[in-house]
């Protein structure tokens, strides 16, 4: 373990308390890229899936979070930075009684491993076979339906638990507070809230194993507009969005610049597109940030490439705060504060004309011909989902054109002008 072990694990705790996701020992993959975004929403850092896999113990890794990872999971739980956290939490000295404890814990936790495998070896060995025999798959079902269309929006996930006599059954929704639903046994149904659109892959899991899984749609009917508010967003209406260029009205600009503290905004689209790959394809887009006073000096922007198994994230900022952005691919991430990213660093003030081109898990990016970044990733993002347009403050969108580059057809072309 390292120092500040348990200080870590202290504010993790806070954190999980915060998100009531349930138990972290069911959170999967999918999880972990929900987290990353929910932070960067809050912090407007950008810490990798894998990095907040490695800080929850879910991969072998023993060194120290870094002191950008500290500050970072300790503003998300509402402290100003790690320093801050470790100040105003409470160090009691331990007693003479717990002192003599740790000292001999080697011994105890040798004593209790050592009583623990032969239980389970006993246990295993009365109970093993037959829950194996019990437990028929094909006999449970898992199936979920939304109640609406449109946003929010909620699900009914129907279960038939047969054979299951387990008091650890959870679905795994992915997304908002309500992500991971806690089942009791012989429960037929359950609902989750969605506040976004977006392609998840909900997953029914009994004593931390999955079991069941399918996919679930909740589309955006178009293109959305988002105010990003904690917990809920606000959903702008139709009628507060100009369509040349797509850009929120002023009405909604103003509210934004109103807020004291950072506040981002973003333009969904997400639907069920032909069949492309997110590991092949090109998609030219022009955009700018309308925004850049007070605390949206940096004009960041990000990208957001949804596909079916995961996603891409290219952000942009000022030249002189790339430091504060982090690329996201797939299973890949570099944060800017340990590799260069001043590449991405653009004037967003003006109308910016992006390629961004993914082939065979290699991506370009590169700004009226010109190329800004490149890099690659193993893991594949499954089919193109959906597209996010996230700005600091406010944006608007000129041009989308997103082409299948395995079969050179565009499928999506919208012009905003």
């Amino acid at each position: 373990m390292y120092p500040e072990y348990e200080l870590v694990q202290t504010c993790l705790q806070e954190i999980e308390r915060k998100l009531s996701w349930g138990p972290s020992n069911t959170w999967h993959n999918d999880v972990f890229v929900e987290l990353s975004e929910h932070i960067q929403q809050h912090t407007q850092v950008l810490l990798s899936p894998t990095t907040l896999k490695r800080v929850w113990g879910k991969v072998d890794y023993k060194s120290t979070p870094s002191i950008t990872t500290l500050n970072t999971l300790a503003q998300y739980t509402g402290y100003q930075n790690w320093r801050d956290f470790k100040n105003k939490s409470s160090t009691k000295k331990p007693s003479r009684f717990y002192q003599k404890i740790t000292s001999n814990l080697g011994v105890i936790m040798l004593g209790a491993s050592l009583m623990t495998i032969v239980f389970i070896s006993f246990y295993s060995l009365k109970s093993s076979d037959s829950r194996n025999e019990t437990l028929d798959l094909s006999k449970i079902s898992f199936s979920s339906r939304p109640v609406t269309s449109g946003l929010p929006n909620s699900v009914v996930f129907n279960v038939d638990l047969d054979g299951i006599s387990s008091d650890s059954i959870y679905i795994q929704q992915y997304w908002d507070p309500n992500k991971t639903i806690k089942l009791s046994k012989g429960q037929k149904q359950a609902t989750g809230q969605y506040y976004l659109p977006g392609y998840f892959r909900a997953k029914l899991l009994v004593d931390g194993k999955i079991i069941k899984r399918h996919d679930l749609y909740i589309k955006s009917d178009g293109w959305l507009g988002t105010v990003d508010y904690e917990p809920i967003p606000k959903y702008v209406q139709t009628k507060e969005i100009t369509a040349r260029p797509l850009a929120f009205s002023a009405e909604i600009l103003e509210e934004i610049k109103s807020n004291e503290k950072p506040i981002s905004s973003t333009f969904h689209l997400v639907d069920d597109f032909e069949s492309i790959s997110g590991d092949n394809f090109v998609l030219n887009t022009t955009l700018k940030n309308s925004y850049n006073e007070k605390w949206a000096v940096c004009q960041h922007v990000a990208i957001f490439v949804l596909g079916t198994k995961s996603s891409l994230i290219i952000p942009f900022s000022i030249p002189g705060c790339t430091s504060e952005i982090g690329v996201m691919m797939s299973d890949v991430y570099l944060n800017g504060k340990k590799h260069d990213l001043s590449g991405l660093g653009v004037d967003m003030s003006v109308h910016r004309n992006f390629r961004i081109a993914v082939k065979d898990k290699k991506l370009s990016v590169s700004l009226e011909g010109t190329e800004l970044f490149r890099g690659s990733y193993t893991e594949s993002i499954g089919e193109i989902a959906g597209l996010r347009y996230r700005f600091l403050g406010a944006g608007e969108i000129s041009s989308i054109i997103l082409t299948d580059s395995l079969e050179q057809h565009v499928v999506i072309e919208d012009h905003f002008y």
